[in-house]
């Protein structure tokens, strides 16, 4: 009733791809080469002395975390409010979000190019450098000002939680996508001199990081369309018998 038994085999697989769909937007073009810098930015801070271990980002790193979360759970919320208002034109819904979401896919791919999503918008929160608030600001402007580039990867999550049964799901998908995207934040924030190594060979990579997240994509789009998160969900509870207790 109060949304307390919310996780069960039906909605882990649209967990598990909320999670890997928020590492991949992690990963992106426009995400992984500014990581770096706007840690420095948030500690108040050089980056030559983050590398040298000199000062930490992590608290900043956290706040900032905290405020794209603040965003993408209202997003879910927003999200799965739309989808209970729609119901009986749901299916509809699915098959053109999942159509979308297979375009989206093809685009990171390489098929062909969509102009907008090779574009960034990025919303300034002001001179707050150094500050846990800032920290929070810039969170809150990542989250909306970033949406061109990570959007395809967000609209699918955002439509999975349109299709949940209560709210408490769909907000529970977007707070994944967020862990999924911040967590990495914080690594990089809490060892960014030992990971440079690991921050380049993505870098160089990131032809086939864009290719596994068109990927990735495309099957849910197709999932979405063919029923494939309910043959999922059987196939785990086939599988694992154990996941019937979930929930």
């Amino acid at each position: 009733m109060f949304g307390f038994e919310i996780i069960d085999a039906s909605l882990l697989p649209a967990m598990l791809i909320a999670l890997f769909a928020g590492l991949i937007s992690f990963a992106s073009p426009c995400v992984l080469p500014i990581v770096p810098p706007y840690l420095a930015y948030m500690s108040g801070t050089t980056l030559a002395d983050l590398n040298a271990g000199k000062n930490r980002a992590l608290i900043p790193a956290l706040f900032f975390v905290l405020g794209l979360s603040t965003v993408f759970l209202i997003m879910g919320f927003a999200a799965s409010m739309l989808g209970q208002a729609i119901l009986q034109w749901q299916d509809w819904l699915n098959t053109i979000a999942g159509i979308l979401v297979m375009i989206f896919g093809a685009h990171f791919v390489g098929v062909y190019r969509i102009g907008f999503l090779d574009r960034e918008a990025r919303l300034d929160a002001g001179d707050q450098g150094g500050s846990s608030f800032g920290a929070y600001l810039l969170g809150l402007a990542f989250a909306f000002g970033w949406t061109p580039c990570i959007g395809p990867q967000l609209s699918a999550i955002l439509t999975l939680a349109a299709n949940e049964a209560s709210l408490a799901r769909g907000t529970l998908l977007l707070a994944v996508y967020a862990a999924g995207l911040g967590i990495p934040f914080l690594l990089v924030a809490a060892f960014l001199p030992r990971m440079g190594g690991l921050m380049g060979w993505m870098k160089r990579h990131m032809e086939q990081i864009e290719k596994v997240m068109g990927l990735l994509l495309w099957t849910i789009g197709l999932m979405m369309l063919t029923g494939g998160f309910s043959a999922m969900s059987s196939w785990l509870l086939d599988t694992f018998p154990a996941l019937q207790n979930i929930g």
